[in-house]
């Protein structure tokens, strides 16, 4: 299988993560009973923090969307690095093991302080991740030559100074 396969099924996984999560995580509702009560008791108690008066639902909802910003970008990264990949795979692989220890590490997070849904999902974006690093291309990287500000790869077209 080919790379840009993995990170496809990568991308399509984490927008539908990061739908979930906005949808469900930062819109949904709490459940009747206890749940609601702790949110209304986030909502009710204001604090200073660092200079702005806060409360802790504002912190939930504030860090829900960050991380739903985060898998989109990451979604529309993983869509735009399968299409690099076909020319550009060995100078993407440590790009993509970057990326796999981001998922590997954050899926047991997850699984402990959250739920099974977002560790699964994690992990299989890790899984894909490692699959798209071993299956880029292994060739060698055109070294850079600094007095031309460029790599020295004849494909590549010359900046203008």
């Amino acid at each position: 299988m080919k790379p840009t396969l993995f990170l496809r099924i990568a991308s399509v996984l984490t927008f539908i993560f990061c739908v979930a999560h906005t949808a469900g995580g930062v819109f949904g509702k709490p459940a009747p009973g206890v749940q609601a009560f702790v949110v209304q008791t986030m909502k009710a108690n204001a604090f200073d923090a660092m200079g702005s008066r806060r409360t802790w639902w504002d912190f939930n909802i504030g860090y829900g969307l960050m991380v739903s910003v985060t898998l989109l970008v990451h979604a529309i990264l993983f869509w735009h690095l399968g299409t690099l990949v076909k020319t550009e795979g060995a100078r993407l692989r440590t790009i993509f093991a970057l990326l796999f220890v981001e998922f590997a590490v954050q899926a047991p997070i997850a699984g402990r302080y959250f739920f099974l849904g977002p560790c699964i999902i994690s992990a299989l974006v890790a899984v894909c991740l490692l699959a798209a690093f071993f299956t880029a291309s292994r060739g060698i990287v055109p070294a850079f030559d600094s007095s031309k500000g460029e790599a020295s790869d004849p494909r590549r077209t010359q900046v203008p100074a």
